[in-house]
């Protein structure tokens, strides 16, 4: 290891198989690996990583990601900053905070909103990037600012709303990889505990109903789209349990791919493939994937 590195960044380790830091278990090692506890943890290493010109990836959860079997050659930044505050209907998370907190951090304070992200398994910071939603909601609609790292400037800089240019699972920071999000603000409405409880319950439930949870997976693999759902597409293809090795399409919902165990990234990039082949062939709609790819 750099000897300079090692200095700079004492807990930093080499090798660190990434299957158990993503929601799907697939994926070779990070030549690099560092836990960033707190906001200075994350800038020190941006900072570091950046001077020692290596390529840089930051982690949360892993929820929307597919890695390369032969892993990532830079830094893996696996962000653990969790601090969250209230005033008023504001929530300030940093973005370590998983979006289950998130949510129960909200209901307990009797703010409504944000009940449609229950039983997702994302972090704050990668809801964000990639404006993840649900039941034709998206979390960018209730934010009011995000504080990120900018790499390039080595400043940090407060996004408003307007300037974050949410889509439909887009924004900048999905755009942009030199602007690392560090927390973000959300407005919320006050609302009635029992309500906001049972909206939970119902979204809840519905997941448990059409998703494949038992299995490892990084959730849907496809953007719907005006006019249609990815789902239904790759469905009336016939793949539904289309199997490439140990990875199949579920039979429970067409827009997952499932790991049965001993899954890799190269069986996965397989099947998507023929998903994309027959969906175009058959219906001429070109599906985009709503994942981020590492390492490829």
């Amino acid at each position: 290891m750099n000897k300079k590195f090692k200095k700079l960044l004492p807990r930093v380790r080499e090798n660190v198989s990434l299957k158990s830091h993503n929601t799907f278990r697939i994926g070779g090692k990070a030549r690099y690996f560092f836990v960033a506890k707190n906001k200075e943890d994350l800038i020190k290493a941006i900072t570091t990583v950046t001077d020692l010109k290596l390529p840089l990836f930051v982690l949360g959860n892993g929820s929307n990601l597919l890695i390369s079997d032969k892993g990532f050659k830079g830094l893996v930044i696996k962000i653990k900053n969790q601090k969250s505050k209230i005033k008023n209907n504001l929530i300030c998370v940093e973005a370590g905070v998983s979006l289950g907190q998130l949510v129960n951090i909200a209901s307990k304070n009797n703010l409504t909103g944000l009940e449609w992200a229950i039983g997702i398994p994302g972090t704050v910071g990668g809801a964000i990037a990639g404006n993840a939603g649900a039941f034709n909601k998206s979390i960018g609609e209730n934010v009011s600012g995000v504080e990120v790292y900018d790499v390039r400037n080595k400043r940090i800089k407060i996004f408003k709303i307007k300037n974050c240019k949410f889509s439909y699972r887009e924004s900048i920071f999905k755009k942009n990889r030199n602007l690392i999000i560090i927390s973000v603000k959300l407005r919320l409405n006050k609302g009635n505990k029992e309500k906001i409880k049972q909206k939970m319950k119902a979204y809840l439930n519905h997941r448990i109903e059409t998703q494949p949870l038992k299995l490892p997976s990084i959730g849907s693999i496809f953007k719907n789209s005006k006019g249609f759902f990815a789902a239904e597409l790759i469905e009336k293809c016939g793949l539904k349990g289309k199997k490439v090795e140990d990875v199949k399409i579920s039979e429970k919902h067409a827009n997952f791919i499932v790991n049965l165990g001993k899954g890799k990234a190269r069986d996965v990039v397989k099947l998507i493939s023929l998903i994309k082949k027959k969906v175009k062939g058959k219906f001429g709609v070109i599906l985009e994937e709503e994942i981020i790819y590492l390492g490829f």
